[in-house]
């Protein structure tokens, strides 16, 4: 049996004691990505990863509205002479592709986004896809009260997103 120096007291082991863990951790070299040219290459690593995750979440949300805007308002130009009960079923028909895009968009953003972000950036993309939805397939004359609206859409983006 090995014998124990008198001087030295037996440990025990590092699970066993409170602080062990952050001692041997101090003691231990920084791994290279966490040097400082490494550490900034990880920042940018996150912040791609991140902005993926952002587009991801914007370009689902434009897709969804697509098809938002087609299920709420395409029925009043291609199913005008229909009853009533038509038009609601097949915008919901329509709306299910909407879910499907727009229940992913919110999950991949929720957490890199607050709620309210989501929400306002929503917002932003819906007026964004219905002014031309309006001009283009639904014939309607371009209005003043467009702009004045995306305005308050970007004001409202502005107020939200600057704690960012």
């Amino acid at each position: 049996m090995p014998s124990v120096p008198r001087n030295r007291a037996v440990q025990s082991p590092p699970w066993n004691r409170p602080n062990a863990w952050a001692s041997m951790l101090a003691r231990t070299p920084a791994p290279a990505h966490f040097t400082r040219r490494g550490l900034e290459g990880a920042l940018v690593a996150r912040r791609r990863i991140e902005y993926g995750f952002a587009m991801k979440t914007v370009l689902l949300l434009v897709g969804s509205n697509l098809f938002m805007t087609y299920a709420w308002y395409g029925h009043l130009r291609t199913l005008r002479s229909a009853p009533w009960y038509v038009a609601v079923l097949a915008s919901w028909a329509v709306a299910f592709f909407e879910y499907a895009l727009q229940v992913p968009a919110n999950r991949i953003g929720y957490g890199r986004f607050s709620l309210g972000q989501l929400k306002i950036m929503e917002e932003v993309i819906a007026l964004a896809v219905f002014v031309p939805f309006s001009i283009v397939y639904m014939k309607e004359a371009p209005k003043l009260d467009y702009l004045w609206a995306a305005l308050c859409i970007v004001a409202a983006a502005y107020f939200i997103f600057r704690s960012r």
